[in-house]
């Protein structure tokens, strides 16, 4: 037998032995009515008889009649209650074997009232039009709203909409109560809209929540995959905030802003303005900074020429390795929805600026061996939308690598990316320029450096980093970084300042300000500020921090994404003070065909 049914039997039982409870009861009550009644004429007689003639026995004989009976109305009261509560248990059981008896209720999607009254549900991907509870204000419930069907299929109750189902794509809106949706596989669907969605708010590439038993969209979702990549207003970065790049900036804004500030002038000579830019490089030299600062100098710069203070920039920043996902086609799908949206944006008459940063990641040469061979299909669909048939009006694509040499040459070709932009490493001149972006006069000096330029802290800045810099790009031997071997035999001794970038230089300046707020918090406050001693000690525990960097198991592949580009690398050596204690080591030169 079954739990239920168990249960069911024991509340059988115990409603039988409350019956025959309640029926025992009964007797007795009837009994003790009985005896009271007997007493109470016994009673009365005596009393006649005390009338007709009075005696000591007949009072005595009173006196205990009248005793027996208010015991007896006293086990009668007690009975009468023992029986009351014994009614109220067998009525819960009652109640409590019809709950597990009865039969179990649905739950449904209400999609629409009728004139004569009844519903139309959707029950388990069925359409029903049933009644519906008259208690229950059918003006009040919404389409797609969730409602509980009883075992006859008439609506008892309605609940709250329910927020479960599959995340699927819009491809198109229909109309006010249809749209089509994408599912995995790219297997398309077409559903209805629930209250929720709206369809004047529904866009190409949406991710919307679908009840799959229904077939109805229950809401919009946030756009995660875009979102994540997209940032809706440009950050405040201008061309000012980048330092030591002032050749790469003036030519960047030669290719890239003119055709938009004189568009009647491109038309009038025929010339198209550039579809993108690579911006390649050593990691930590400025590329990411340089392209948002593209976004922002040209959504200012249309605003200036034609005078809208409406015009805003919109940077969508694609991270490579985010894009990248294990199953066939999805990240053809999401290359697809960013330059979708770039559209959008673009529209409203908007600049829009798509940066590709870590763009070796995705657009590898075709047939290279590496990985899975994604790139067979990812670089023909990033193919497909820089240069399609729908054309990329008012939208730029910025490309950002450290490794160009693993680009697909198709993406690389004129019309693509038209225009390649080296940032380069920042020489003397460009390190003091970076300097000064982090080195500003609204930072605390020491008092101790200001005596020295009569309290101009404009001018102890300036000695402060032209002595810093030249620290950094002394070739004295406690700068020597690594000593490389090249193919050929010839070797080659490489200083820190040839590993130099403008992360490297934030990273000193931020050092130098720990070391100022150290003093503080030890009460020295004869030194309240940033010396140049503490600018010496960072830039020494910087390069002391990159001494065991340099990777000698693959020394050409580090050596190119450093940007040390040329002859093959066969051997890297990283040198420390004390070159004494290590000698050199001869590279052993093996003849071709010989084995170890």
């Amino acid at each position: 037998m079954s739990s239920g049914g168990t249960k069911t039997g024991n509340f059988e039982m115990e409603s039988i032995e409350m019956e025959s409870i309640e029926k025992s009861q009964e007797d007795l009550i009837r009994e003790q009515q009985y005896a009271i009644e007997s007493l109470e004429n016994e009673i009365d007689n005596l009393r006649r008889r005390m009338n007709s003639a009075s005696s000591d026995d007949s009072e005595d004989r009173l006196y205990e009649m009248t005793r027996e009976l208010m015991q007896a109305h006293r086990r009668n009261r007690k009975l009468t209650g023992t029986l009351r509560d014994a009614k109220e248990r067998l009525e819960e059981l009652k109640e409590k074997v019809e709950q597990l008896s009865a039969p179990p209720n649905n739950y449904g999607i209400f999609l629409q009232k009728n004139s004569d009254g009844t519903v139309d549900i959707d029950l388990s991907g069925k359409r029903w039009k049933v009644n519906a509870d008259p208690q229950i204000n059918l003006d009040k419930v919404r389409r797609g709203q969730e409602v509980i069907v009883n075992g006859v299929f008439n609506v008892v109750a309605v609940r709250e909409f329910d927020k479960r189902g599959e995340v699927v794509k819009l491809k198109e809106v229909l109309d006010e109560e249809r749209a089509i949706v994408v599912m995995r596989a790219d297997e398309e669907r077409v559903v209805e809209l629930s209250e929720l969605t709206d369809s004047r708010s529904l866009k190409f590439g949406d991710s919307v929540l679908l009840n799959p038993a229904t077939g109805m969209l229950m809401e919009k979702l946030p756009k995660v995959e875009v979102e994540d990549l997209m940032l809706e207003e440009v950050p405040d970065i201008t061309y000012g905030d980048v330092g030591g790049l002032d050749e790469q900036i003036e030519g960047i804004r030669d290719v890239i802003e003119t055709p938009y500030l004189y568009p009647k002038e491109y038309q009038e000579f025929g010339l198209t303005p550039p579809k993108g830019v690579l911006l390649y490089g050593p990691p930590g030299c400025g590329k990411t900074l340089v392209a948002k600062a593209i976004a922002n100098s040209l959504a200012k710069q249309i605003q200036k020429k034609t005078g809208k203070e409406g015009i805003k920039g919109y940077f969508i920043n694609v991270k490579g390795p985010e894009l990248l996902n294990k199953y066939v086609g999805e990240t053809e799908r999401k290359i697809r929805e960013v330059f979708q949206t770039a559209r959008e944006k673009a529209k409203d008459g908007f600049p829009v600026v798509i940066f590709f940063d870590e763009m070796d990641s995705l657009f590898r040469s075709r047939g290279m061996g590496i990985s899975s061979d994604m790139e067979s299909t990812v670089v023909p669909t990033f193919l497909a939308e820089i240069d399609g048939v729908e054309g990329l009006k008012d939208v730029i694509v910025v490309g950002a690598s450290n490794r160009q040499d693993l680009l697909d040459p198709a993406v690389l070709r004129p019309g693509r990316l038209d225009i390649k932009i080296k940032i380069d490493r920042p020489n003397a001149e460009g390190a003091k320029d970076i300097f000064s972006k982090y080195m500003n006069a609204n930072l605390p000096i020491a008092p101790s450096e200001l005596e020295r330029f009569d309290n101009d802290v404009g001018e102890a800045i300036k000695s402060m980093v032209s002595d810093a810099t030249d620290e950094m790009f002394s070739d004295s031997s406690e700068n020597k970084f690594i000593e490389v071997t090249y193919a050929r035999g010839e070797r080659e001794t490489l200083y820190f300042k040839d590993f130099i970038s403008g992360a490297m230089i934030e990273n000193i300046v931020a050092r130098a300000k720990k070391f100022a707020i150290k003093r503080i918090i030890a009460d020295d406050a004869n030194e309240k500020g940033i010396s140049p001693e503490d600018l010496r000690v960072a830039i020494r525990e910087e390069y002391k921090e990159n001494e065991d960097l340099p990777n000698t198991t693959n020394p050409d592949d580090w050596a190119k994404i450093s940007g040390r580009k040329g002859e093959r690398i066969v051997n890297i050596r990283a040198l420390i003070d004390n070159e004494s204690d290590h000698p050199k080591r001869e590279p052993n030169t093996i003849k071709g065909g010989a084995y170890l």
